[in-house]
């Protein structure tokens, strides 16, 4: 049997449903204002987030002991270095060792595949280093593309390596070797790069030369590559985050390395326990600050360099190999291709890694310092 409601008994119900409504209805201006704090507090996650840890210095309570010896700069940073060859008060050769990314002073290809004949012969000293922030030298928060070209005449002042030295950089050591020819070539008796880093942003590079590198690279490096540019503020959170692949090298993806590459890191990386200092101090002022600084706006282009050498007293040697993944061939060749008194050397078949095969040290070596011809 249906129920008759009343009019009145409908207008009762109508209002206690309203009297229930406007009970759990916020106050004005209340939603508002949850809305905001929980966008400050998101802020507040993003801002953390996007803040790399403090580094763990060398040699202090919460750091990694000091095991190398170590120079101290101008500004209170320390460099840890190592001493190769023949003893530095008996050499007739001083060479500088700047290793590369995600390395450390024990990664001295050419210090440690040259043969004993050769460093006996032309009396060779190879001191390499830990870059800032690698292995046990002091971070610098404040380094530029100029800083390492500065502390590397440091050491050479403190070791007494005399008016002039050598220098060999490897990856993105290479790179920076154009910093030392650029700021203090009157200190240079010669210099190698060895598969130096490109930057795809130096202006000099053709708009299509550049891009058409680029894009050979892989996708996440590609995009990480552009945080590094254009967002270098978020390179730590980019490199340290889940949603979005990494920085292949730091990664150690094998698909950016040659076939030849993936043949020789065995070797490369033999020594497990040196190479575990690399990244002991943190990652943000070694790997990412590299990329902050390797592809950012620099101060100057390598095409623009003048000949430190105008009287063929020393020589600047360029060497690539034409298989390499990482540094594209295509940009090395248009720097020598403008820069002829470079003595570019490019080395069919090989990858990244080809200072690791067996004889190509003594090449290098000999090429730099007493201008052997045919190496390649």
């Amino acid at each position: 049997m249906s129920k008759k409601i009343s009019a009145a008994s409908a207008r009762s119900h109508t209002r206690k449903t309203k009297q229930i409504k406007s009970s759990i209805s916020l106050p004005s201006g209340m939603f508002g204002k949850i809305l905001a704090v929980l966008f400050v507090g998101f802020v507040a996650y993003a801002y953390r987030a996007m803040q790399p840890p403090p580094s763990k210095i060398c040699g202090t309570p919460d750091g990694p002991p000091v095991t190398s010896p170590r120079i101290k700069l101008s500004d209170g940073r320390y460099l840890a270095y190592k001493e190769h060859g023949v003893p530095r008060d008996q050499a007739k050769h001083k060479i500088v060792f700047i290793h590369g990314y995600d390395s450390n002073r024990h990664d001295a290809v050419v210090a440690t595949g040259l043969s004993p004949e050769v460093i006996e012969s032309l009396g060779v000293y190879i001191v390499s280093i830990d870059r800032p922030g690698y292995g046990e030298s002091d971070p610098n928060p404040k380094r530029t593309v100029k800083s390492l070209a500065f502390d590397v005449q440091e050491l050479a002042d403190q070791l007494g390596l005399g008016s002039k030295f050598y220098v060999i950089g490897f990856s993105m050591g290479g790179q920076a070797v154009w910093t030392l020819l650029k700021y203090i070539p009157h200190r240079l008796a010669g210099a190698a790069l060895l598969a130096p880093v490109t930057n795809y942003w130096w202006p000099n590079f053709p708009a299509n030369l550049s891009k058409e590198a680029f894009s050979h690279q892989l996708p996440q490096d590609i995009w990480n590559l552009r945080v590094a540019h254009y967002l270098s503020w978020l390179t730590y959170w980019w490199n340290t985050q889940k949603f979005f692949p990494a920085c292949s090298a730091a990664a150690y993806n094998p698909g950016a390395l040659s076939s030849q590459d993936l043949e020789l890191m065995p070797k490369y990386r033999a020594n497990r326990d040196l190479y575990a200092q690399v990244r002991q101090q943190g990652q943000h002022e070694s790997l990412y600050r590299d990329l902050m600084i390797g592809f950012g706006t620099w101060e100057f282009d390598p095409v623009d360099l003048e000949n430190p050498f105008p009287n063929k007293e020393g020589s600047v040697q360029l060497w690539q190999g034409d298989e390499d993944k990482l540094v594209p061939v295509t940009l090395q060749r248009y720097i020598a291709q403008r820069q002829p008194w470079i003595q570019y050397h490019e080395i069919a078949g090989a990858g990244h890694m080809f200072p690791v095969l067996d004889g190509m040290a003594d090449k290098i070596v000999k090429a730099l310092l007493i201008g052997e011809k045919n190496v390649s």
